[in-house]
């Protein structure tokens, strides 16, 4: 059984309502008598900066890290922590989410229950994705859902060559591509046509983004495949790498852009009755009535 017996908390900026959620996890870590240590972020809600330590300090000191937000929030958490192995659990604020799954009303019961032992672990994938340029990095990312090639500053297709494990692909015209993990599977690369991958593969996918040739579809590749696109010299246009949409770096023609799975994979916590089918059915609208 794993003993929690130290608190990182995590949060979005504040608003009334993550106030009131961070309220009740407060009271419900005092009343029995757990210490926790505070994110930085929290300093935004009135903290005092002496009362917070930085991401990496928390994700050190913590035995067990709870994020309060939404899928996004946890994204953010997920990239600076995972290389710690502290397992994470959400508390969600607003939509249905994903990743987070345990609401405000329910923090007593499911913390009870986690805090006992008694909860599911999954191990997730994360996508490490380096920019070369002549040679030498220019850049680097870690990614939970997806590293994304996309334009920059211009409604424009871009040209890239795409390489799996050194062998040459597909030369192809297209406003990007998106290369997820099954856990993105069901974020921006479902929106471009994408398939749906369960979170247990070790898998990942490369989605076009509107591409110029239709018979272009996702690929589905092993997990442990290196993926290379490059930017072609020719091109006019200038890009960006995304990773989960809130790091960029831009890039130049005949740039190289290389993903790999990342060493630490997010040790995520969900309550036992977690189910993910469940979970899709409602946040898709699956079997719902006309």
């Amino acid at each position: 059984m794993a003993q929690f017996a130290h608190i990182g908390i995590i949060i979005k900026r504040p608003d009334e309502r993550l106030t009131r959620a961070l309220r009740s996890l407060l009271d419900y870590l005092t009343a029995r008598g757990l210490s926790y240590s505070l994110d930085h972020s929290l300093v935004q809600a009135g903290y005092r900066l002496e009362d917070t330590l930085d991401r990496t300090a928390l994700a050190r000191r913590a035995d067990l890290i709870v994020v309060v937000g939404g899928d996004g929030t946890l994204l953010h958490a997920a990239r600076s922590v995972a290389e710690f192995d502290v397992p994470v659990m959400g508390v969600n604020i607003g939509r249905l989410g994903f990743l987070v799954d345990v609401s405000p009303e329910d923090i007593p019961r499911q913390m009870d229950a986690i805090l006992a032992g008694d909860y599911l672990e999954e191990r997730r994938a994360l996508l490490h994705g380096e920019v070369f340029r002549d040679g030498e990095r220019t850049g680097q990312g870690n990614a939970l859902n997806d590293v994304v090639l996309h334009i920059r500053g211009a409604v424009r297709m871009i040209e890239f060559e795409t390489r799996i494990d050194g062998h040459f692909v597909h030369l192809q015209r297209a406003d990007g591509i998106v290369v997820c993990t099954p856990t993105g599977s069901t974020a921006y690369a479902l929106s471009c046509g994408g398939p749906i991958l369960h979170p247990s593969l070790n898998a990942m996918a490369l989605v076009p983004v509107c591409p110029h040739t239709l018979s272009n579809r996702p690929i589905i590749v092993g997990g442990d495949s290196e993926v290379s696109i490059r930017l072609c010299p020719h091109s006019r246009t200038h890009a960006q790498v995304a990773f989960d949409g809130q790091a960029n770096v831009d890039i130049e023609p005949d740039d190289r852009i290389v993903i790999r799975r990342g060493p630490h994979p997010l040790r995520l916590l969900h309550p036992r009755d977690y189910d993910y089918y469940d979970i899709l059915r409602r946040k898709l609208r699956w079997s719902e009535h006309p």
